[in-house]
């Protein structure tokens, strides 16, 4: 049996396919596969094949190789230039505080080097599945540093909760400004992979709000949040941590180009609240808004669901082994001049106008 041959069994057969992607250790993986090839493998070619590629320079290099979706155990986890790059998840739940740290997880097993699944953009939405995939409940927009990767988190503690948290291939959806695109998407996304999934809710990347038009051209019915914090604690956690490095440049203070971006996606936010479907909610109320996001996405929140997420709560929502402790004053305290000034210029208006719509949780 050739390796190309070995492929294309296992690829018509879901629970083999199940079977080889549980596998985490190579030498168990090629063990496996020598022993479902029988005799006369090319076992060079399979080493060859599973060998690490921690740039991904093989994944780039793929051509599309699918017009179909592959079986409902495969996500979409790249979405660059002419290619779509699905990898087999092997039931495991997205259990990271983002979907890229779940999709290396996955990426990094044998199997999805030895087995990919790549499609075309056009053949990917021409032959979106929805049926097996759950319709959007909610979807999270945000400021950044605001609280979201925490809803995120105590949505994800409730059972039956798939949720997909600044997946990298939506923005290749959104880029293209369709919403048959991003519909296709989102329903990759929202696969029922466990069988029992009963919601399904996004959140968005830093900068997605202002694609909000889209989105409610694609989900009109879908009701959304945006969250939001006080500029000045904000812009101390970007100055720290940039996480909007790329929008800085060197003749222009850094305070100003995060301040001036935070409030170009709050005035996209503001806009799209203005048409309702979507709700305001400050960090400050969090956690405990929590329960009226959940309440907002459509979903019964009572004292049952309370308890299942106020432990999620109590962790650090980007590293969940670490207890949380509120950091707001001290933010406060450790502003710069720059940092108040940048944030009473660009963000004071558009904060004013978030809070004016804010209500008591």
């Amino acid at each position: 049996m050739t390796l190309d041959d070995f492929r294309a069994l296992v690829l018509a057969d879901e629970a083999l396919q199940m079977d080889l992607a549980r596998i985490d250790e190579p030498g168990a993986f090629v063990a496996r596969v020598l022993e479902l090839a029988g005799p006369g493998f090319a076992t060079e070619d399979l080493a060859a094949a599973i060998r690490p590629d921690p740039v991904g320079i093989t994944r780039l290099a793929t051509p599309p190789n699918a017009s179909a979706w592959p079986s409902r155990h495969w996500l979409p986890v790249q979405a660059m230039g002419p290619s779509i790059d699905w990898a087999h998840f092997a039931g495991a739940a997205l259990a990271e505080p983002f979907f890229t740290e779940s999709a290396r997880r996955a990426m990094a097993r044998p199997f999805n080097s030895l087995f990919r699944h790549v499609t075309a953009p056009g053949d990917f939405v021409a032959n979106a599945e929805s049926e097996g995939s759950l319709p959007p409940d909610g979807f999270i927009f945000h400021m950044s540093r605001c609280g979201s990767t925490l809803v995120a988190q105590m949505l994800a503690a409730l059972p039956g909760s798939i949720v997909v948290s600044e997946a990298a291939p939506l923005a290749a959806a959104i880029a293209s400004g369709s919403p048959d695109a991003l519909s296709a998407m989102v329903a990759a996304l929202g696969r029922r992979r466990a069988g029992d999934e009963t919601r399904y809710f996004l959140k968005l990347d830093f900068g997605h709000a202002l694609a909000l038009p889209l989105f409610r051209a694609a989900f009109p019915a879908v009701p959304w949040v945006f969250l939001y914090r006080e500029p000045v604690e904000v812009l101390v956690s970007q100055m720290r941590l940039p996480g909007l490095q790329a929008l800085a440049s060197p003749d222009r203070p850094r305070e100003e180009a995060y301040a001036e971006a935070l409030a170009v996606v709050c005035d996209a936010a503001l806009a799209a609240l203005d048409k309702g479907g979507g709700l305001a909610v400050n960090h400050a109320d969090l956690p405990g808004a929590a329960a009226s996001i959940l309440g907002h996405f459509g979903s019964a929140c009572g004292a049952g669901e309370r308890a299942l997420m106020e432990p999620a709560s109590r962790r650090h929502a980007k590293a969940p082994e670490t207890p949380y402790s509120g950091d707001a004053d001290a933010k406060r305290r450790a502003a710069t001049d720059a940092v108040r000034r940048a944030a009473e210029i660009h963000l004071a208006g558009p904060y004013r106008r978030l809070e004016a719509l804010r209500r008591p949780f």
